[in-house]
């Protein structure tokens, strides 16, 4: 997908998350006939009733933080299970996904070193065979500091956060229906298909091969 406003044009790869303000006119285009999106719109109603901050996004922005994908995830499986049970999840997810995403902005405004956005983007790229000692190197960074400021700017430990982008990158492959649950995990990096289980089920809730049933499901 390409998303264009007045600002910049967005390449949406596969899985990708963006966020939309209210006065910020944009348009899609599909940039190839499998490309396809979930759009989800929040009106100011329902921001008042749950007494949510109204200006605290502005403008549009790709989003990268991994829990926020899995909760889009969980949002997208309940709106295709849409069962009794699902309308409350759904509300509840929401709730969730706003909370979530006022926090991620609110750490993004926070000041944090260089190297942190370094790490990412090495983390998004690949992860694997990673090392402290190479990692350290790279961004010049000492070992201990690195280990020391992991939790704090990541809020979470640098395997558990390697293990939530590898299930982010998972639900995006699950979308195509030809990709087997071992050729899904060997993409998304895991190192056998008993440890893509376990991974998933932990952030999503659910089992890959049930996830995979409900989202390409009509």
């Amino acid at each position: 997908m390409l998303d264009i406003n007045k600002k910049q044009k967005s390449i949406c790869p596969a899985g990708s998350f963006l966020f939309h303000n209210w006065q910020d006119p944009h348009l899609n285009k599909k940039e190839s006939y499998s490309a396809r999106g979930f759009h989800i719109e929040f009106n100011r109603n329902w921001y008042k009733e749950r007494k949510l901050d109204l200006t605290l996004w502005e403008g549009s922005t790709l989003l990268f933080n991994p829990k926020l994908h899995h909760l889009l995830g969980q949002l997208y499986y309940e709106f295709k299970c849409n069962d009794s049970s699902s309308l409350l999840s759904i509300e509840l997810l929401l709730l969730q996904l706003c909370e979530h995403l006022e926090k991620d902005y609110v750490d993004e405004q926070a000041p944090k070193p260089n190297w942190i956005r370094d790490l990412k983007d090495i983390l998004n790229d690949s992860s694997e065979g990673l090392t402290l000692a190479e990692l350290s190197a790279h961004l010049g960074v000492h070992p201990v500091h690195l280990s020391r400021s992991i939790p704090k700017y990541f809020s979470t430990t640098l395997g558990d956060y390697i293990r939530q982008l590898k299930t982010k990158k998972a639900i995006s492959h699950m979308m195509n229906s030809e990709h087997s649950l071992s050729d899904i995990a060997y993409l998304s990096g895991f190192a056998d298909q008993s440890h893509f289980i376990r991974c998933f089920k932990k952030y999503m809730d659910t089992t890959p091969g049930n996830f995979r049933k409900k989202v390409n499901q009509g």
